[in-house]
């Protein structure tokens, strides 16, 4: 068992890992910005360090600095969390030699993954189903490029191998657009990931975003807990998430999830990690591997009971699955509504003082969120001030419980983006279920297009 863990993150996910670590009766060292120093995981962490000022390359993405934190307070352990430095092999290597334990994959395998073309051979070879594609990186070469795009089949989308996060790709709908896409697409690569390879593959033109989260102890055992649907995004970005997945029947879900078993036991997978898909017309294709744990981890831990950082702790620690497949069992349904400090109409940032907050509560009602009355939202991070998840017998209560608990929950002082949430659980598309990727973006154009008297 760890005795001390570094959290290197901030926020409701920092705040997560503490509670899990104090119920495993592990100290918490919380690090921090110097904006940060009033977040509620600093209060009630055993030891505090301050790492630097507000902008993350000077705090939380400042390598030497994580290192010092840990070796000043005698820690055995560092959890990255996600973002931040959490899918960077560099970090994950630089703890280990320092003599730390990387609560995460090693760091040969977050590399692997995080090179998006040999990711895509490595679970081609482990037999995980892939989006048709270019195979390999693309050169320089029109004819041959040409050919591999006539090969797959318009539309494409080139993607940076190193990108992430809905960056560095663009979709190419006829060949006269096809050597313009890949050059801009080389150039953000190399300027937003210091990596200009790029690859092709068949662009899905109605896909859902489903992906399957898995748990493997690095010793040959290997879990899947069933999948979430994500497909609810804008502009790549998740807003909300739910699980199990609609119309995913327990069949397709254990065939699926057996593939990503098998592949995190052929790579030696250790932790907790995501396996995301495209699904369309009844087939899984892959797309990347998440080596950490996701910010929709509550969705599957309602469902199945499992709590998932408390598992990646004991995994750290050394100790095998204290849980088998058939220990996995899917009970309800759960929904994810991030709640961000933003505009609901312009999607602007809204940092600033929070005067009044008020969580809602009920059955089956979660809040994940570090905020509280008094709080001032910094500028400096990503916009996410917490998550409210709900649990249901069936999917219609879960939407009914969350509806309600929207209705409940006060954030005064700043805007957020709850009365967008409100109008998802209210569509009749959400409603339904299985909407693909697409249909949230566009239900905003037609509420913006309202709005200014186009609709």
């Amino acid at each position: 068992m760890l005795d001390k863990v570094v959290i290197a993150n901030r926020g409701e996910i920092a705040l997560r890992i503490l509670r899990a670590c104090h119920a495993l009766g592990i100290k918490t060292v919380a690090v921090h910005s110097t904006v940060d120093r009033n977040l509620k995981h600093v209060a009630m962490a055993d030891e505090s360090v301050c790492i630097g000022p507000a902008p993350s390359p000077e705090s939380y993405l400042n390598i030497p600095a994580i290192i010092a934190a840990a070796e000043v307070t005698d820690a055995q352990a560092i959890h990255p969390g996600y973002g931040f430095l959490s899918e960077n092999a560099d970090f994950a290597e630089r703890v280990e030699k320092s003599g730390f334990v990387f609560i995460g994959p090693r760091a040969d395998t977050i590399r692997l993954m995080g090179d998006k073309v040999e990711a895509i051979r490595a679970m081609k070879a482990a037999g995980v189903p892939c989006v048709p594609g270019s195979g390999g990186p693309l050169g320089d070469d029109v004819t041959e490029n040409t050919r591999i795009a006539r090969e797959i089949g318009y539309p494409v989308i080139v993607k940076a191998a190193g990108g992430g996060g809905g960056r560095g790709m663009r979709v190419v709908h006829t060949e006269m657009a096809l050597m313009s896409a890949i050059t801009t697409t080389k150039a953000e690569a190399k300027a937003a990931f210091g990596n200009d390879q790029v690859y092709m593959e068949k662009f899905l033109e109605n896909p859902r975003h489903i992906e399957i989260q898995v748990l493997a102890d690095g010793q040959g055992n290997a879990i899947h807990l069933g999948e979430r649907d994500c497909s609810m995004q804008r502009r790549h970005q998740k807003v909300v998430e739910e699980a199990p997945a609609p119309g995913i029947t327990p069949q397709l879900r254990a065939q699926i999830g057996k593939v990503c078993v098998d592949a995190c036991i052929r790579i030696g997978y250790r932790g907790a990690g995501t396996f995301e898909f495209l699904f369309e017309d009844g087939r899984f294709y892959f797309i990347e591997m998440n080596t950490r744990i996701q910010v929709e981890h509550p969705v599957t831990e309602r469902i199945t009971g499992v709590d998932l950082v408390r598992e990646q702790l004991l995994i750290a620690g050394g100790e095998k699955l204290s849980i088998t497949q058939d220990d996995i069992v899917l009970r309800g349904h759960a929904i994810e509504c991030r709640v961000n400090a933003e505009d609901p109409d312009t999607f602007l940032p809204s940092p600033g003082l929070i005067r009044h907050y008020h969580p809602p509560g009920g059955p089956g009602v979660r809040v994940d969120s570090h905020i509280y009355e008094g709080y001032r939202v910094p500028p400096n991070y990503d916009s996410m001030i917490g998550k409210l998840i709900v649990h249901g017998a069936t999917r219609e209560q879960a939407i009914a419980r969350m509806r309600v608990a929207l209705s409940e929950m006060v954030v005064d002082g700043i805007k957020t983006n709850i009365p967008l949430q409100q109008r998802i659980m209210a569509d009749a598309g959400f409603q339904s279920g299985g909407m693909n990727i697409h249909y949230l973006e566009k239900r905003l154009k037609d509420h913006k297009d309202a709005a200014i008297g186009l609709g």
